[in-house]
């Protein structure tokens, strides 16, 4: 990439922005889809709950068959038109759900955007193809940093929003979505010159050939574990913990959204400013194994607690075990060629995707039988099982990462 400093600052800029407002318009959402879907059913709130659950599901289950597609095409024409065609397709969309008539049109605006949400995948291959690989740790921490401030912000601000008008939240995403792609048309060279470029192949372009990638280089599966571990361990904090700490400390729903918030931000300070300078001192491998311990130790912390100031005190551990993903990442992306980039992006997108599938169903059953007066499982057990999760997850990485001294 030969771009000035200047211009290659700006377009790291739209990148990081990109990332943003995919979480945030994803967030920003979720505090009146509930509302939206009770409207189109009657009020009723069982067929509401498990139209919600569905929804669910369907963008997991489209982030899943679609990263690796998207990430592969843009190995094949470049980075810049992926990611411009992904931000005015989610923008789009997100009109099309706020003008939508009937229930079905919502699930079909649910589905694009699970498609177009994808736009995640090109941006972390943007990052590998400008970044040096001791760098990309950082770097990729930096998308985890806009993925966790978009959390933050996007159900608040959702919250607000929709208290005007339920349907305005979505009017602001798609809007916003738009402006940052109109932007990204001055600002965003390409970043994978035309002799880097690797050859489309439907046989790799889909979630079964593009994990056959994960077998091209050593340790690369076992990485891929490693991830699919993490990830999955991850669904225990979007799935029970407002549950959770509803019924055994209390908790009301300020309570629950201040901490979130202090989870977020926590998470956040780690991704955007600290593990690029963890990484420079320990290297990847190292880093990723005591964000595995302090993750560990941080859901144990959770479910153990008898009360509600002792899990505030696994905050910072669960925060730092935020070092993991762009530790592994990086190790994966220094393994692969320019031209497969975005296909490995993809292929830990469509993991994640995996998990978003799995995940809801496993802990929740797991939360359903350790609270109430029938629990047949210790309170806390959902994040005893994270913690049991990372915990294979290191014995893992030892194993993996062991011979490949180079990426420590």
């Amino acid at each position: 990439m030969t771009a000035s400093p200047t211009p290659r600052r700006a377009a790291l800029a739209f990148v990081f922005v990109t990332a943003l407002l995919d979480v945030l318009a994803l967030g920003i959402v979720i505090p009146v889809l509930p509302d939206l879907v009770k409207g189109f059913v009657g009020g009723d709130n069982a067929r509401a709950a498990h139209m919600v659950g569905l929804f669910g599901t369907l963008f997991a289950a489209m982030q899943f068959l679609f990263s690796p597609l998207i990430g592969a095409l843009s190995d094949r024409f470049g980075r810049r038109p992926i990611l411009l065609v992904s931000c005015f397709g989610l923008g789009a969309d997100y009109l099309l759900m706020a003008l939508a008539p009937t229930l079905s049109w919502l699930v079909v605006g649910r589905i694009l955007s699970g498609i177009t949400a994808a736009s995640f995948t090109t941006a972390s291959a943007y990052i590998a193809d400008v970044t040096p690989a001791e760098k990309r740790a950082g770097a990729f921490g930096m998308l985890g940093a806009a993925f966790g401030l978009g959390f933050i912000v996007g159900p608040a601000a959702g919250g607000l929003l929709g208290g005007i008008e339920p349907r305005l939240p979505f009017w602001v995403a798609g809007g916003l979505s738009l402006l940052n792609a109109c932007y990204g048309l001055f600002v965003l060279p390409e970043s994978l010159p035309a002799d880097r470029r690797g050859a489309f192949s439907w046989g790799r372009a889909n979630p079964l050939g593009a994990f056959a990638l994960l077998r091209g280089a050593p340790g690369l599966l076992g990485l891929g574990g490693i991830v699919w571990l993490y990830y999955l361990a991850h669904e225990v904090l979007n799935n029970t913990f407002v549950i959770y700490v509803n019924d055994r400390y209390g908790w009301g729903p300020e309570s629950v959204g201040l901490t979130l918030a202090g989870v977020g931000v926590c998470s956040t300070v780690v991704q955007g400013g600290l593990v690029g300078r963890v990484v420079k001192r320990l290297g990847a491998r190292r880093t990723m194994m005591v964000g595995l311990v302090a993750g560990a130790a941080g859901f144990t912390t959770f479910g153990a607690s008898p009360v509600g100031a002792g899990l505030l005190c696994g905050i910072p551990l669960v925060a730092l075990w935020g070092m993991v993903g762009p530790s592994a990442q990086s190790m994966m992306s220094a393994q692969v060629s320019a031209t497969e980039q975005g296909l490995l992006q993809g292929t830990l997108v469509s993991i994640r995707g995996i998990t978003g599938m799995i995940g809801p169903m496993l802990f929740t059953s797991v939360l359903a039988d350790s609270v109430g007066p029938f629990a047949m499982l210790p309170q806390g057990s959902p994040f005893m099982l994270a913690a049991v999760l990372l915990v294979a997850a290191l014995g893992l990485a030892f194993v993996v990462t062991r011979p490949q001294r180079a990426m420590a």
